[in-house]
């Protein structure tokens, strides 16, 4: 970066709570978990709901105000050292802060199946008649609601609990073992004539240099491979523990928990994916083109990311990055535009690219605070640009959701990713139609298209991968090699065997910390969801070609926290999510782009 930087790259951590070093936040600690355990033992003999009286509906309603307030502060506390581990994974009092809070979760299992147990009782009137006999209730009646169907996903209640504590040993202590692991990896290359170790999330392969691209892919293969056996059984004891559980729930398969947690149906899952595999061939256009133009006959992995060549093969620093964020927000609303600002100015955001951060990148929330924070590793690509502008989607979302109760400002992943990829799609589009040259508008066009190879191949690779090992694990534990056996067929599958036979990684299943989330299962199929659903989204808003547009997406972004996924978007914009019509609108967008992009590839002006 030349000059003096106007904008920090580093996050502001210590105005949220004290630094974890001191006693003050020991002692915070401290106060909340004796309240999380005196809480945890009064939520024991909170009465059922399957006879409401006047009494019942005041004890609950008093319990769940004390529940809103320990939650954010419990979330407060997890995302702050949260944030502390990412930037610094290899210190351990921050691991070790991870483990306690880690530690408390039978307590929040104890308050979480009370309230669960206590609504299974009660019948669609009862639930009714409560909502109507008091005020405080009836404001979060559909969390009361939710919270009824999750659970058909508890054991009995003693079960529940005995699960709930060995999970703090066992599921959720594989996650954490796979986070120490990944963060303390070094990836061996090449700089400048010098061997350095690199941090995964420092390693990149977006050189124009394929030599580079190709020395840090088999860099990083080889550094994956020291660990498989390691991570393959995290993966395995981390999918075996929820197998377990599913059995002895009766669930159908492996896909309904996930489906109850994204407030979805299996008829909206499965009309997205048929939309995917009926559609997709269309991006093999794109590869072919991209391939031509840096001179291959097909990409490999490493060449996903590629840049094209261009006169101006420059990157974009940081400053320059968050002024067209900035711009691009404010010319869709004001709003999003001052807030994106707010996020930059006030340093809500740690994107330093050094040694020892954690790879990836996230959003987390502090409702006690009503701010959030977001962590990436940036690079100075265009891709780096965009992963900047869908996290700050992701806390724009948080934003609008912030006066809401807290129960209702939480909504399911699958929505999440909607608003942060819609964010993308601003970002894009104003670029694109701001484009002044050929190379300009291909090099767009080629960060849109390489984002649907990863929402629309790459993410159907882990999705099938997922699927079929889970089918798979039923039998047994799974072994590192068959792993990378089902991991390279689903990405021949899902790319339509469209990269060159040797760019396949068979080490994604290692690499990638999706599949590590003890928190959540199946964290990949809401990513390529709220692609397709930002996709939709904004070509509504191009069509519509009305001023009230920015007002009906922040209507939308409230009804995350309060709807279903299907009633969300049904009633925000009139489209039936389980029917082929909206997701087939999405795809004609993406179709759109890869024409624009081959006829410019083809173009010699």
């Amino acid at each position: 970066m030349n000059g003096q930087a106007t904008f920090s790259q580093n996050w502001d951590l210590d105005s949220l709570l004290p630094h974890p070093s001191g006693d003050e936040f020991r002692q915070l600690l401290d106060v909340f978990r004796t309240d999380l355990e005196l809480l945890a033992e009064e939520s024991d003999s909170l009465p059922s709901l399957g006879d409401p009286l006047p009494e019942v509906l005041e004890r609950w309603a008093v319990f769940v105000e004390k529940l809103d307030e320990l939650t954010r502060r419990g979330t407060d506390l997890d995302a702050f050292i949260g944030c502390h581990a990412a930037a610094d994974a290899n210190n351990r009092l921050y691991q070790q802060f991870e483990a306690e809070l880690s530690s408390l979760g039978p307590y929040r299992t104890r308050l979480s199946s009370a309230i669960q147990f206590g609504l299974q009782a009660a019948s669609d009137e009862q639930l009714a008649e409560m909502c109507s006999g008091n005020e405080r209730l009836g404001r979060i009646a559909y969390w009361l609601k939710d919270q009824r169907s999750l659970s058909k996903l508890r054991l009995p209640r003693e079960q529940e609990m005995l699960a709930a504590e060995m999970d703090v040993d066992g599921l959720h202590a594989w996650g954490r073992l796979y986070d120490r692991v990944s963060g303390a990896l070094r990836i061996r290359v090449m700089e400048k004539g010098d061997v350095v170790d690199r941090s995964p999330g420092q390693v990149q392969f977006d050189s124009a240099d394929r030599s580079v691209r190709e020395n840090n892919y088999h860099a990083s293969l080889k550094a994956w491979r020291s660990v498989a056996d390691t991570c393959g059984d995290a993966i395995n004891h981390i999918a075996g523990t929820r197998l377990t559980k599913y059995r002895r729930l009766g669930l159908e398969d492996h896909l309904s928990a996930p489906l109850f947690f994204n407030r979805m149906q299996r008829e909206t899952l499965d009309a997205m994916w048929s939309a995917v595999e009926n559609r997709k061939e269309v991006l093999l256009g794109f590869l072919g083109s991209k391939a031509d133009l840096l001179g291959l006959d097909r990409l490999g992995w490493c060449d996903l990311q590629a840049p094209l060549p261009s006169p101006d093969a420059g990157g974009i620093s940081y400053d320059a990055a968050c002024e067209l964020i900035i711009e691009s927000f404010s010319r869709f609303t004001p709003e999003f535009g001052d807030f994106a600002r707010k996020t930059i100015v006030e340093r809500w955001i740690e994107v330093e690219n050094r040694d020892g951060k954690r790879q990836g990148g996230f959003c987390t929330g502090f409702p006690g605070q009503q701010q959030s924070r977001i962590f990436m590793t940036y690079v100075g690509t265009l891709d780096s640009m965009s992963t900047l502008a869908h996290e700050i989607g992701h806390a724009y979302h948080s934003f609008v959701l912030k006066e809401q109760p807290l129960f209702l400002q939480e909504y399911p992943m699958n929505l999440a990713e909607t608003a942060s990829t819609f964010a993308e799609a601003v970002l894009g589009e104003e670029r694109l139609a701001a484009g002044q040259d050929r190379h300009e508008q291909l090099g767009i066009l080629d960060t849109m298209l390489s984002d649907a190879v990863s929402f629309l191949m790459n993410i159907h690779s882990r999705f099938l991968f997922e699927d079929e090992f889970h089918r798979e694990r039923v039998d047994g534990e799974v072994s590192p090699e068959r792993l990378s056996e089902l991991m390279v067929k689903s990405q021949k599958q899902a790319y339509l065997d469209a990269l060159a036979e040797d760019g396949w990684n068979d080490t994604f299943w290692i690499s990638k910390l999706h599949f590590y989330i003890s928190s959540l299962p199946f964290y990949n199929f809401p990513y390529t969801f709220g692609y397709l659903l930002s996709l939709g989204i904004y070509a509504v808003a191009r069509d519509a070609g009305s001023v009230d547009f920015p007002s009906r997406y922040r209507e939308f972004l409230l009804a995350t926290g309060n709807r279903s996924t299907e009633d969300t978007v049904k009633d925000s914009f009139g489209y039936d999510l389980r029917e082929p019509d909206f997701w087939n609108r999405s795809l004609d967008v993406v179709a759109d782009r890869v024409r624009r992009f081959v006829d410019l590839a083809s173009s010699n002006d």
